[in-house]
């Protein structure tokens, strides 16, 4: 297998070391392995990409965080199945390393969440519709006793994708929601953004409700955009 792959392997001599093993590792190795196959051990890639040993170590250990590999007991580390779970880990680790991406995961937002909105008219049950009118509920009795409702705000975005039935995107959804964590807090709390959030999730659900797929898609863009200029002024 080392033969196979060899020559595929570039030298690095780069400032960031650990990083570009890491890459190489997984767009080169990888590609060639398959779940469940054993990565060779760290001496024979230590040769491959004529770096230290610590280089690969650290290589190594940055792709079992997200859970691209796995280190087990007496059988060395093994390359795991790709899962949700391995989409949403990368997906979150490059959005906290690079905060300037920010801007293109509001885009990605406004690409997933409108077409979840139009699927959750078409879809949702009456007893999801329920559960998103409850949370709006909380949301505008939060609002009206001057707290900030950023739990029902996730929520009620979250109850419209799980609508979907979708593991992959409640999983991206949710992720995405936690990297946003921070500038939710501090967009709800400008003057008139947390009215105007629950305006705009009452204008979701009634398409919602009327089973309305196109005014709830375009009622989800609209509350998207505004939350978008919003963020954007904060991130001058």
């Amino acid at each position: 297998m080392t033969g196979r792959i060899k020559s595929d392997i570039e030298p690095i001599r780069k400032r960031k070391v650990c990083e570009a093993v890491a890459k190489q590792i997984r767009d080169r190795l990888l590609k060639k392995l398959q779940p469940g196959d054993k990565l060779p051990p760290e001496r024979e890639l230590a040769e491959m990409f004529d770096v230290s040993r610590s280089s690969v170590r650290d290589a190594m250990r940055s792709l079992e965080l997200v859970s691209v590999v796995e280190r087990r007991s007496g059988a060395g580390t093994i390359v795991r199945e790709m899962s949700a779970d391995w989409v949403v880990n990368s997906v979150a680790n490059v959005l906290l390393r690079e905060p300037r991406l920010v801007g293109d995961l509001l885009d990605f937002r406004k690409i997933l969440e409108p077409p979840l909105a139009a699927l959750a008219a078409k879809h949702a049950s009456a007893k999801e519709i329920g559960e998103m009118e409850e949370v709006l509920r909380r949301q505008e009795k939060k609002v009206l006793q001057g707290e900030v409702a950023i739990e029902e705000d996730s929520q009620f975005h979250y109850a419209i994708a799980r609508a979907s039935e979708n593991v992959v995107v409640l999983k991206v959804l949710d992720a995405l929601m936690d990297v946003l964590l921070e500038i939710r807090e501090r967009s709800l709390q400008v003057e008139g953004r947390p009215q105007k959030s629950v305006a705009g999730h009452w204008r979701i659900l009634a398409a919602i409700k009327r089973h309305d797929a196109g005014a709830a898609h375009n009622a989800m863009r609209r509350h998207l955009e505004d939350v978008e200029e919003i963020v954007r002024k904060l991130a001058r």
